[in-house]
């Protein structure tokens, strides 16, 4: 079902312009579709997926609990998205909250707090547990270093597989990967592959979803990413889509135009 998109989201592309990475990947079926899969992007804000599995690693190991928490500190704040740059120096988070604002609002202090507290060596690990052969973590966001010894980098089919792990309960624990999915499923930031979904809201109350859309996007300048597991039909299909060399808007609406022919293959 996914093969028969190939000509579609071809031809998407090419009259967009810019370089593509696409993995999506039916978790029953086994079945997918790639194109530049291997591909290496600048993550973004996708590497805070692979960060929180490892986070949830270390409180599954007994190294931390999700309700421990941590004081927001002066020094701890930066830019861009998120609200914790905005509050007060010293305000106490838990853990669970920050890792829920790092992925729901993109939280780039929350990122970085977190980061501070498994470490660079367990989000590699997290990285590494989860197939994640191409892909690589060097840096906080935000924060440029001055002897930069690499780049957060990502490939569609090493999140395609990081979110394989996630959704089949293969990394950490079933609870652990039922947890992070619930998360994920939370998010504010909707305005690449689902935008041109329906309302997932039945017309009654307590009726399930038509779908569901767990996931996580990433964007700096001229660099656009969402990935995620979309729950349709009784399927869940891994998506992911980067993209360099588009403004934000252009790729994005490629991306909606993306997830909504998927939708239609579980749907029609």
């Amino acid at each position: 079902m996914l093969s028969s998109l190939s000509t579609s989201i071809a031809d998407l592309l090419q009259e967009a312009g810019g370089e593509w990475g696409i993995y999506l990947e039916n978790l029953q079926s086994g079945e997918k579709f790639a194109l530049n899969e291997n591909q290496r992007f600048y993550a973004a804000s996708v590497i805070k997926v692979p960060i929180m599995t490892a986070v949830f690693a270390e409180a599954y190991a007994g190294k931390l609990a999700l309700e421990d928490k941590i004081k927001l500190r002066r020094e701890d704040l930066v830019g861009g998205a998120g609200v914790l740059q905005h509050l007060t120096p010293g305000t106490e988070l838990t853990v669970q909250d920050l890792v829920t604002l790092m992925i729901i609002q993109s939280d780039n202090t929350a990122t970085n707090m977190m980061i501070d507290l498994v470490g660079t060596e367990a989000i590699r690990t997290a990285m590494s547990k989860t197939e994640m052969v191409n892909s690589q973590f060097y840096n906080k966001l935000m924060v440029v270093p001055a002897e930069l010894e690499g780049y957060n980098e990502i490939t569609a089919a090493d999140m395609g597989s990081h979110l394989r792990y996630l959704a089949t309960g293969k990394v950490i624990s079933y609870d652990s990967c039922l947890k992070m999915i619930h998360i994920l499923k939370q998010q504010q930031h909707r305005d690449r592959i689902p935008s041109l979904l329906p309302d997932p809201d039945g017309d009654f109350i307590g009726m399930v979803p038509k779908w569901e859309f767990a996931s996580k996007t990433g964007s700096v300048t001229n660099i656009t990413h969402d990935v995620g597991i979309l729950y349709v039909g009784g399927h869940a299909v891994t998506i992911s889509v980067l993209n360099k060399g588009l403004k934000q808007k252009a790729a994005a609406d490629v991306m909606a135009r993306i997830g909504s022919l998927v939708y239609g293959v579980y749907t029609s």
